[in-house]
């Protein structure tokens, strides 16, 4: 299996593992359940993981791409942003990786005051619609029917054609 298949396999798991992690942690929460936090803490620890992965096994992915010849090629100004966005999120989901590992540590201690599970749930929130955006930017790398409308005669128009 290559690099950019693992790619495409892996990159899920942050995406959708997040909102997952940051639900249980919220439902932890209103709980007021430890049980259900360490499950949300967990899972986001796991995804942050995830998403280390996703980011280091995009490059080679882009490799693949360029390898493509003639119409299976996808234009260069759909990778750049992809690529872009996800260096950031993917900062974003490791540093809600480290917040949910201290609350891991936290908790083993005993009881944990709210500031830090308020923190992590919030970083989760802002790190979901950041992993969104990447998601969408590479999904309009392998899915022209998602990419944006652009009037005729425009550079944008063009990746199209």
């Amino acid at each position: 299996m290559s690099d950019a298949h693992w790619h495409l396999i892996v990159n899920h798991l942050p995406v959708l593992g997040v909102p997952f992690g940051a639900a249980l942690l919220g439902l932890g929460i209103l709980r007021g359940q430890v049980a259900l936090q360490r499950a949300g803490l967990a899972v986001l620890v796991l995804a942050g993981v995830a998403a280390g992965i996703a980011y280091l096994t995009g490059e080679p992915a882009e490799h693949a791409l360029e390898a493509l010849g003639g119409m299976n090629r996808p234009p260069e100004p759909l990778v750049e942003p992809h690529e872009e966005a996800a260096l950031a999120a993917t900062a974003m989901t490791g540093l809600l990786a480290l917040v949910a590992g201290f609350g891991l540590w936290r908790l083993r201690r005993g009881p944990v005051g709210g500031g830090l599970m308020a923190s992590a749930l919030t970083l989760a929130h802002a790190t979901t619609l950041a992993l969104g955006w990447v998601a969408t930017l590479g999904g309009r790398i392998s899915h022209p029917e998602i990419r944006p409308a652009a009037p005729v005669g425009t550079a944008a128009a063009s990746l199209d054609d």
